[in-house]
């Protein structure tokens, strides 16, 4: 999607809704990211992803050129300054977060990258795509016993699948996204497909509460945006089940969004 990232989270905060503005370092140099990031406090956007960024993608005609003047890690130092700059007339209370992959670390792996962003000012960190809870409980180990947590909100990203089609082309445009093949399996034997995909993201949904460290699912929706708040209900975080999720020991924290 081509629309200006502030443009959107401006028209999103207007229907009411608080986003998260995502700020590329691949597309903009510093001064531009400066001018997003002041414009984004102006407007009340307080919560912020910032991320280096992706290639390029296919299809642009005559092709761009990444800029990546600054990288992720300053790009969060300069949204960290301005909650201390007195310079502005107001300091804007930001919500800094960057991405994240999980992965299976070797014996002795230490999160040093993850460590730098924490350091830089970031307060929370996203996945990409994990529904392989194996591999996400393992790599959550080291990163509890590097005492990432307790420095960052970790928020897993899921999604809430339509059909097999889908959840291949996810896998298969970022390799960052780990969708394991038996799920996809499941969505191309399922006669309903969409309604296996809301079942799918809540099975994940519940055994994320289960993996120490983490603070919650970032949702996203393939095509029907009405499936997020599906899965959310069958998971039992819904209204209806509100009553028990405050009872437990780990309450879940969800957002959710559409790609």
């Amino acid at each position: 999607m081509h629309l200006s990232p502030l443009a959107a989270a401006s028209l999103i905060k207007a229907a009411g809704v608080d986003p998260i503005m995502q700020l590329s370092c691949r597309n903009r140099n510093r001064i531009a990211l400066l001018a997003e990031l002041l414009g984004a406090a102006r407007l009340g956007i307080t919560s912020l992803m910032l991320i280096r960024g992706n290639r390029v993608p296919q299809g642009f005609n005559p092709r761009p050129r990444a800029v990546f003047d600054v990288d992720a890690n300053e790009l969060i130092r300069m949204a960290s300054k301005m909650t201390t700059d007195e310079c502005l007339p107001d300091l804007p209370d930001l919500y800094v977060g960057s991405l994240i992959t999980p992965h299976a670390p070797s014996p002795g792996w230490m999160p040093d990258k993850l460590s730098q962003k924490a350091d830089a000012g970031a307060q929370f960190a996203q996945t990409h795509i994990c529904m392989d809870m194996g591999l996400l409980s393992n790599y959550m180990k080291f990163l509890v016993a590097a005492g990432i947590p307790r420095r960052l909100g970790i928020f897993v990203k899921l999604a809430v699948f339509s059909c097999a089609e889908d959840a291949r082309w996810l896998r298969e445009s970022l390799p960052n996204n780990c969708i394991p093949e038996t799920l996809i399996q499941r969505l191309e034997q399922a006669q309903d497909d969409e309604l296996e995909g809301v079942k799918i993201a809540a099975e994940q949904i519940q055994k994320l509460a289960t993996i120490p460290g983490i603070s919650g699912a970032h949702l996203v929706a393939t095509q029907n945006l009405s499936t997020l708040c599906a899965a959310i209900e069958l998971a039992g975080y819904g209204p209806a089940s509100q009553g028990s999720a405050d009872e437990s020991t780990h309450q879940m924290q969800t957002q959710s969004c559409a790609h």
